[in-house]
């Protein structure tokens, strides 16, 4: 496989252990090789999904709109006020378990 996409066979195993991630040029050779488009590569089609490819939730199971908004919130925070919000969510998850 590796030389079919032109990379050396290293490099090739540490593709495939995990290890690194391909180039653009050699995800599209790698693509080609192995006869797939790059969305299927990536999970991103629904027909045929590729096995490990992460699977989208559920409805029910996704996040309520109130609890995306507080993430993002959270994600913009300076660490102090992170530490503060994780106080105060341990306090209230503390009165209500």
């Amino acid at each position: 496989m590796a030389e079919r996409i032109g990379i050396a066979t290293e490099v090739y195993g540490r593709l495939e252990r995990g290890n690194m991630l391909p180039s653009v040029p050699t995800f599209r050779k790698l693509c080609a090789v192995l006869g797939l488009s790059a969305d299927e590569a990536l999970g991103l089609t629904t027909e045929n999904p590729l096995p490990w490819a992460p699977q989208p939730p559920s409805p029910e199971v996704s996040e309520p709109a109130e609890l995306r908004r507080l993430l993002r919130r959270a994600r913009q925070l300076d660490r102090n006020s992170l530490r503060v919000l994780s106080l105060v969510a341990a306090h209230l998850g503390q009165k209500t378990g």
